[in-house]
C-alpha cells in the first residue's frame, strides 16, 4: 500500500497516513491532530502529552492473531472517571481488517467492530446497570461489568475516526460466561459494538518492540519510586507506583492528597484517630510466586443491627502493574484477587465460581473510614459501595457495586484464607495477634485422625470385653458394658458437637445464618 503523505498545517512537518482507513494522525513534531480531506488536511488542534505507562507495546509493534499478522499504527488514551488512564491501540491487520487492543490494570482485550442488526434494541446508556444481562442477537447473553463516561486524553499515530481531546466518551463493558468481551460505544448513533476477548502478549504474538526495534519485554518502562513532599505539611513522601497512583494518604499529617502524574494537591484532612497498619507500608513479600509491595492501607466498616463491624485492607502492587489485597477481619487474614464478572454468577442466596457453590453470608454497604498510602483510584473517606459476600470456606466470593454518578462498576473478587504464620513468613514479620473467635472463611479443624482413633478404641474395648467374658465370668456385668459403650460414643459425639459449634460461631454475625432459629 502506498503511504499518503502531507505537510502538517500547524508546523509544516511531514505527516503520513500509512493505512487508507485512517482519518486522523498526530503530528510527531508539534502534537497537532491532523485530519485527512479529499485534497487537503485540516488542523484539529493539539493534544497533550501522553501519560507515561509501563506498556511494552508501542507504535510499530507487530504480532499475529489467528494466523493474521498486524502492526500497531495508532493509540488513544482515555481518562477513567474514577481516576487513572487506559490505552487503546489501533491495529492494522494484513487482512485489511482493523482491530483495537485495550490495556487496563494489567489486562488486555482485543476487539473488532461488529455491525449490530437493526432488530437488536440496546438499552440507553443511562439505564444500564452492572450485573444485568444484555442479549446481542445470536452472539448470546452478556453481563454488564462497567458503565461510565470517560474523557478522551491524548493520542499518537493514526486513528480511524476524528479524534478530539477532552471529549466525553460514553461506554459500557460487557462479559460472557465463555470468556468473551464486548464494548458498546455510545458516542455515535447508532451505537457501535466492539467484540472480542481477553488476550495475553504471548497469544497475540507481539515479538518486536516497534519502530525502535526493541524487544517488548526490554522496552518495558519500569517506573522507579518517586520522592515528593506533602503540600500540606511538607513531609517527605515516596510513591511506589507513580504512574498508577490517584490518591495519597499522608502518614505525617493525615491529609488526603490528589495525585495527578506525580503532582500532589491537598484535598482534605482525615480523621485524627490513626489506625496503625500491622504490615508496614513498603513491605515486600512473595505470594503465589509473585512479588508484591504494600503501598496502601485503609479501614472500612459496615453497620448491622446498629453495631459497627470494622476491618482493614492492604493494597498490594506488583511490577506488572497488577493489584491485589490483603484483608484483615477480627485478626483473620485473606489474600484477595480480582475475578472477571462473567466468571461468577449469583442469586439472592447463592453464588457460583468455577463449579464451586458459595452461600450468602451478608450483604449491605461498606464505608471507607481511614486511608494512608497510595491508591489507584480516587478514594475518599466516606466512599460507600454495595456489597454481597458469599462463602465456601476457605474462600469468599465478594461482589461490590460502586456508583458515583459518572461511573458504575461491578467488581468481583475471591478471597482465600491465610494464617498468621503464613503472613509472617511472606513478609518476614512477627505478628503475634491471635485470631478472635472463628473467622468467616477459616477452614474447619482437621478431624481426619479422630475417627481412626475412635475405631481403634472400639476394637480395644471389644477385645477387653470378650476376654473378660471368656476368662473370668460367663456373663460380664451389664453396667460395665454400658460404661464402655458410653466411652465409645464420647469421641465421635464430642467431635460432631465441636464441629457444629464451630460452624455456629462462624455464622454468628450473619443475618443469613443457616443456624438461625427464626
Amino acid at each position: 500500500m502506498k503511504t499518503r503523505a502531507a505537510a502538517c498545517p500547524s508546523c509544516g512537518g511531514p505527516v503520513e497516513f500509512r493505512v487508507s482507513t485512517s482519518l486522523v494522525t498526530v503530528c510527531p513534531f508539534c502534537r497537532c491532530v491532523v485530519a485527512r480531506g479529499d485534497k487537503s488536511v485540516a488542523d484539529h488542534g493539539r493534544v497533550s502529552d501522553l501519560v507515561e505507562t509501563t506498556s511494552p507495546i508501542e507504535l510499530g509493534s507487530t504480532g499475529a492473531f489467528h494466523g493474521h499478522g498486524f502492526e500497531v499504527i495508532g493509540r488513544v488514551q482515555y481518562h477513567h472517571p474514577a481516576g487513572g488512564t487506559w490505552d487503546e491501540w489501533y491495529l492494522s491487520f494484513s487482512s485489511g481488517k482493523p482491530g483495537w487492543l485495550a490495556e487496563a490494570q494489567g489486562k488486555r482485550y482485543l476487539t473488532f467492530e461488529k455491525k449490530l442488526k437493526a432488530r437488536i434494541n440496546l438499552p440507553d446508556h443511562d439505564s444500564l446497570t452492572p450485573g444485568h444481562q444484555i442479549t446481542l442477537g445470536g452472539r448470546g447473553a452478556f453481563t454488564v461489568g462497567e458503565v461510565g463516561v470517560a474523557t478522551t486524553g491524548s493520542a499518537e499515530g493514526e486513528i480511524p475516526w476524528p479524534f478530539l481531546p477532552d471529549r466525553p466518551h460514553r461506554f459500557a463493558d460487557l462479559h460472557t460466561d465463555k470468556g468473551g468481551f464486548a464494548t458498546l460505544d455510545y458516542n455515535a448513533s447508532p451505537v457501535r459494538l466492539f467484540l472480542g476477548q481477553e488476550v495475553s502478549l504471548a497469544e497475540i504474538g507481539i515479538s518486536s518492540g516497534g519502530w525502535t526495534g526493541e524487544d517488548p519485554e526490554d522496552a518495558i518502562r519500569r517506573i522507579t519510586a518517586l520522592s515528593l513532599n506533602c503540600p500540606h505539611c511538607g513531609g517527605a513522601l515516596e510513591l511506589k507506583a507513580p504512574d498508577q497512583t490517584q490518591r495519597v494518604g499522608c502518614p505525617h499529617c493525615n491529609s488526603l492528597l490528589e495525585c495527578a502524574h506525580g503532582k500532589l494537591q491537598y484535598l482534605q484532612s482525615l480523621d485524627t484517630r490513626r489506625v496503625k497498619p500491622k504490615i508496614p507500608l513498603g513491605s515486600v513479600g512473595t505470594i503465589n510466586g509473585v512479588e508484591y509491595t504494600v503501598i496502601g492501607f485503609m479501614e472500612r466498616f459496615a453497620v448491622w443491627q446498629e453495631t459497627t463491624f470494622p476491618w482493614t485492607e492492604y493494597l498490594l502492587y506488583s511490577a506488572d502493574a497488577e493489584f491485589r489485597w490483603l484483608v484483615c477481619n477480627k485478626k483473620h487474614w485473606s489474600f484477595v484477587e480480582p475475578v472477571a464478572p462473567h466468571e461468577a454468577s449469583r442469586s439472592q442466596t447463592q453464588a457460583r465460581y468455577k463449579g464451586q457453590e458459595f452461600k450468602l453470608y451478608d450483604r449491605g454497604n461498606a464505608h471507607v473510614r481511614y486511608v494512608v498510602g497510595e491508591f489507584y483510584w480516587k478514594v475518599s473517606v466516606g466512599d460507600t459501595v454495595e456489597t454481597a459476600d458469599f462463602i465456601n470456606p476457605p474462600q469468599m466470593l465478594s461482589f461490590e457495586l460502586s456508583n458515583d454518578g459518572n461511573n458504575s462498576e461491578l467488581n468481583v473478587s475471591l478471597g482465600t484464607y491465610m494464617t498468621v504464620e503464613e503472613l509472617n513468613e511472606v513478609f518476614r514479620l512477627k505478628i503475634a495477634d491471635e485470631p478472635l473467635g472463628v473467622g468467616t472463611i477459616q477452614p474447619r479443624p482437621n478431624t481426619e485422625g479422630v475417627y481412626p482413633l475412635w475405631m481403634l478404641f472400639v476394637v480395644t474395648i471389644s477385645v477387653i470385653y470378650f476376654t473378660l467374658d471368656r476368662l473370668m465370668l460367663k456373663n460380664v456385668d451389664t453396667g460395665f458394658l454400658l460404661i464402655m459403650l458410653g466411652l465409645i460414643s464420647i469421641i465421635p459425639g464430642g467431635t460432631m458437637l465441636y464441629l457444629s459449634n464451630f460452624e455456629v460461631q462462624r455464622w454468628a454475625d450473619s443475618d443469613h445464618s443457616p443456624y438461625s432459629r427464626d
